[in-house]
């Protein structure tokens, strides 16, 4: 029999009906888990679920029962891969759950940064319409999405759809080739000529030692003074300081932000110490939990645990 344990089951929303392995076993779920609690929670376990947990090759090495770890997200920089994969643990995530879910909240995203919704909300309700005493006033700039160049970086699944409601609202796309590449694939234009170029970038790289920071302070340089950039992808790909940096000197108009470096982010964390700038909206990580998705999402993890358990090993990484 299976022993199988959920470490952060608190990730999945209460009204999300969760269904369980069609074959004997144990189940046991925690809201959440503590870097301290992994070793215990996991000691007996032969399946384990994380979505965000850190399960690294020091947490593994003391994990002898683990068979499968069932990834219930799809990126996988909280899982020590190479460790598994050398131990003969078996890894699966979730794709292709949130290809509606993610590309709406960027078109979103978009709409109300290019069209200053938030600036514009502020100074409602802070008395601007009663001190201009017109029947509106235009205390931030309104520009059209149609017409647009929106420069893509990534070109999985997410990045594909994010185009596709792009170019049927009127926009142009770009997808970007790594930085320092020395040839474009086809498809491709040069990582610099998309940021200058671009009059929107979305972002929807994986985290990597290369992608890390790969927006900061040069790139900013290079982006024209009225882009905007969107995250939804991974905190890290983004120096945050160099971000608030970027918008405090007008470098760039505006960011969309999903993702943190830490999360939840803290009060310290400069993008939540200056979350009431008008150009700057914030959600937490939520880009991709529409209530489709997410079903989608609980659906498909189960159906992994089922194929590890039948030998076909669906998703495996």
């Amino acid at each position: 029999m299976e022993t199988i344990v959920f470490l952060d089951h608190g990730t999945i929303p209460a009204h999300i009906s969760l269904p369980r392995p069609n074959f004997c076993h144990q189940w046991h779920q925690y809201e959440t888990t503590t870097p301290t609690q992994v070793i215990e929670r996991l000691q007996h376990a032969t399946i384990a679920i994380t979505n965000k947990v850190i399960l690294d090759s020091q947490v593994l090495a003391q994990l002898p029962q683990l068979k499968f770890i069932a990834i219930a997200a799809t990126g996988t920089n909280n899982v020590d891969l190479d460790y598994c994969r050398s131990h003969n643990i078996k890894v699966t995530n979730i794709q292709g759950y949130a290809t509606r879910s993610v590309p709406e909240h960027v078109i979103a995203m978009i709409f109300a940064l290019k069209r200053n919704l938030a600036g514009y909300q502020q100074d409602i309700a802070n008395g601007e319409w009663q001190r201009q005493h017109q029947f509106c006033f235009f205390t931030h700039s309104i520009t059209d999405v149609a017409g647009s160049t929106l420069g893509i970086f990534g070109n999985g699944s997410l990045g594909q759809a994010v185009a596709t409601l792009a170019r049927a609202i009127g926009m142009e796309v770009l997808f970007a080739e790594h930085a320092g590449a020395s040839q474009c694939r086809d498809g491709y234009h040069p990582f610099e000529q998309v940021l200058r170029e671009a009059d929107i970038i979305s972002l929807h790289c994986p985290l990597t030692p290369a992608t890390t920071n790969m927006i900061a302070k040069p790139q900013f340089a290079l982006m024209k003074s009225s882009a905007i950039i969107i995250n939804t992808g991974r905190g890290g790909l983004i120096n945050e300081v160099e971000l608030i940096n970027a918008l405090l000197t007008n470098q760039i108009a505006g960011a969309g932000i999903d993702v943190f470096t830490q999360e939840p982010a803290p009060i310290s964390n400069p993008l939540i110490a200056h979350s009431h700038l008008p150009n700057l909206i914030l959600t937490p990580h939520v880009a991709w939990g529409s209530d489709s998705a997410i079903q989608t999402l609980v659906n498909q993890l189960i159906d992994n645990i089922n194929s590890f358990h039948l030998g076909t090993d669906k998703n495996q990484l």
